[in-house]
């Protein structure tokens, strides 16, 4: 079984990842572990939704997504955002290639909460497609959509799809690169990264409000890839030059998530 890595990309920073970060993308494809992206695109779908007049709402970080939402959700995240990154990777020196859950499909799924409208809830990742362009030399970009066992297209949340991708593909590590250092507690008003958690206590910080918004489905999509044999999630800051060849070289950054008995005493 060759050696796999899942890295899921928040939307809100893809656009401006410094170029170094695709480069070390590709010099891990290089070195012999098969890296994944996963990425979102939130932001730019609020920002097309935004222009047709429409207003963005989101539960728990998870955003409503009625027709006219999933056409604007399906356009960015394939034509948009999933090209933009395979670009960039390529202009990095690797090859890439561009493809959504509903390629395969990749990811299949069932409707969601119904008051979320055409969001999934994935029931089943099938890891052939991934595989197959992994062994043929590409690094896999893929879009978080789903398809139903009628057809329907469907939303998915980035973090859940990388979270179940993870778990199916069996990989060690799954890295979540998002636009803050970590999870994060205020503590004297001062800020500081909360460099590892378990289950317990990711509960626990949920109830007292320190994780709220969209870093919920993170740490929940992380719990849920833990479930699936994955040993560790890492939550880090994308800009931070170098930050996947301090993770590669086991350097203490971000925060860390492992499985109940696994968290080291402090």
């Amino acid at each position: 079984m060759p050696n796999q890595l899942v890295i899921k990309c928040g939307g809100s920073m893809l656009s401006e990842l410094p170029d170094s970060f695709y480069e070390d993308i590709v010099e891990i494809k290089s070195s012999g572990t098969d890296p994944v992206i996963v990425h979102g695109g939130g932001p730019a779908i609020s920002n097309i939704v935004a222009k047709m007049g429409l207003q963005s709402q989101f539960i728990d970080g998870l955003r409503v997504t009625d027709e006219e939402t999933l056409q604007v959700a399906q356009m960015v995240l394939i034509g948009q955002i999933n090209k933009e990154i395979v670009c960039r990777i390529q202009q990095a020196g690797g090859r890439a290639a561009g493809i959504s859950g509903i390629d395969g499909p990749t990811v299949e799924v069932i409707q969601g909460p119904e008051y979320l409208g055409f969001v999934g809830e994935v029931r089943n990742v099938d890891p052939l497609l991934i595989r197959t362009l992994s062994a043929a030399g590409y690094i896999p970009v893929l879009a978080p959509l789903g398809v139903d066992s009628t057809g329907q297209v469907y939303n998915v949340n980035a973090d859940t799809t990388a979270g179940a991708v993870a778990g199916v593909l069996g990989v060690k590590q799954l890295i979540m690169v998002t636009d803050v250092p970590g999870v994060m507690q205020e503590t004297d008003g001062v800020k500081r990264v909360l460099p590892e958690l378990g289950p317990g206590q990711i509960e626990n910080l949920i109830e007292e409000g320190v994780i709220y918004g969209g870093m919920i489905p993170k740490v929940k999509a992380a719990l849920d890839a833990l479930g699936q044999e994955v040993e560790e999630v890492l939550i880090i800051n994308g800009y931070e030059p170098g930050i996947l060849r301090q993770v590669a070289a086991g350097e203490p950054v971000g925060t860390k998530i492992v499985a109940e008995g696994k968290v080291a005493n402090k």
